[in-house]
Formats: structure tokens, sequence, C-alpha cells
């Protein structure tokens, strides 16, 4: 089941850069997509659209529609704030509020008025649990979270995110500054993070997106040219574009 279709979406920016050329895509409910594909490829801003993130953009002309659950999300009769509560996103760059590990997780949520302390409790473990850091963090939750390591500040980001309860979370990146252990665990978040969301993924290599793929999209220069199943398109890749890319010859 599709949980957002993206209908002849383009988009140029104000300089004069194509980002995205009519791209159609069906992401799938309860599953980890990729976009992946050399750089300027347009991953990043079909994420960005996804929230509307691309609203701050200097976009010079867009077009298409995207739809979550039935709503075009393009519409600007849509109320974006309530967008982004249910579509978060994570970055490449862990960036955690200067405050306790605790009072990370639950900003946005007092933010949203919730004052009541029993749910901020419920939702600091769960959120930290299902970031695969609770049991790291469980005992200093006042201690500032710019004192962790830069894996577990990611997993705390990714808990602020999470806190939320989002129905789509969005990734771009967020291991790129990760050392091997800290991406496993955050690789392991996501396995488990899509029995109850659904996930789309840009990677920062080819090789975690077919470590992470349960369905894989190849962008190259703002054009969509492969989308499958993940273990098949990394395998056996039906376009010649994606078969060079995957195995190295350029890129």
């Amino acid at each position: 089941m599709h949980k957002i279709i993206i209908e002849s979406l383009s988009l140029q920016y104000s300089d004069g850069t194509e980002s995205l050329r009519d791209v159609s895509l069906g992401i799938h409910q309860n599953a980890v997509t990729v976009l992946f594909g050399p750089a300027g490829g347009g991953k990043s801003t079909l994420l960005r659209c996804l929230n509307r993130l691309n609203d701050l953009a200097e976009v010079k002309a867009s077009s298409g529609r995207i739809l979550i659950d039935g709503e075009n999300i393009l519409d600007p009769k849509v109320d974006v704030i309530a967008l982004r509560r249910k579509v978060g996103m994570v970055f490449a760059r862990p960036v955690p509020l200067p405050m306790s590990i605790r009072d990370n997780v639950t900003y946005g949520l007092e933010l949203a008025g919730e004052k009541r302390r029993a749910t901020l409790d419920e939702a600091v473990e769960r959120s930290l649990t299902l970031a695969a850091i609770w049991d790291e963090v469980k005992d200093r939750l006042d201690t500032l979270a710019v004192a962790l390591s830069g894996g577990q500040q990611q997993r705390v980001c990714l808990a602020r995110v999470l806190a939320l309860q989002p129905e789509i979370i969005l990734l771009d990146e967020p291991t790129s500054g990760l050392d091997p252990i800290s991406t496993g665990k955050v690789e392991a978040a996501l396995q488990e993070l899509k029995k109850e969301y659904t996930v789309v993924l840009v990677p920062h290599s080819v090789q975690q997106a077919g470590r992470t793929a349960d369905h894989a999209a190849f962008f190259l220069q703002g054009e969509l040219i492969e989308y499958g199943e993940g273990k098949s398109l990394f395998t056996a890749p039906k376009q010649k574009k994606t078969e060079d890319y995957v195995t190295g010859r350029f890129g």
C-alpha cells in the first residue's frame, strides 16, 4: 500500500537549475524507501518537497502533485505546520538543542502545549527506545545533549522527531558524519521504525542503500531512472545507468 504518491513532479530553482524533472513514484507504507544516486540528482530536493521545506528555498517553478493519504500536500491551503508534524525530518548533521537530553526530546511536545509530566516522561522513554539509545542515556537524561558523541546526538535528534509521533520519517544522509558502529545503530533503528512508520532515506553511500532498502529509487540529474524492490534493484538492475552506478563505473 502506498502512503505517498508523487505525480509528475518537476521543480526548478531561481538560479535556473532544474532539480526534478517529471518524477512519478509511489512510496510504500511501513517500509524503508531509499532515494540514491550522484550528488545533484534531486534526491534531497524531493525529500524536502515531502514536508514542504522547499517553501523556504528560491523556487522559480514547480508542477505536479504529492499525495499523502490522498491529500495533495502542495495545495496552498494545506496547514504546513501540521504537515511537518506528520512528516518529520532528520538532517545530515545532528543539531541537538542547547539543553538536556530530556528537554531535547520533549521540546516539540511542550511547544505544542503538552504539560503533563507523565505524558512527557512516557514520550521520552518511548522515543529514545525507538531511536536505539535509551539504554545508553536513561541514567543521565538531565545532562546536556551536546556532551554526547556524534552518533548519540544523531539518535537523540531522531528521538526528538519521534516524540511528535509522525507518520512519515525523512532522513537526509543521517549517518554521513558517523563512525561505523554508530552508523550500524542508526541503520538497525530504521529496521525497527518501519514497523510503525513510513521511512524515506537518502543514504550516504550505495552500500548503505543496499543494506537498508526495501524499495529503492535511482536518480540522475533530476530524473528518476529506475525504481523497484531493493534487493533486485541492487543485484539485477534493469537500466544500464543504474547498473553502471551501482557497480561503481561512475559517481
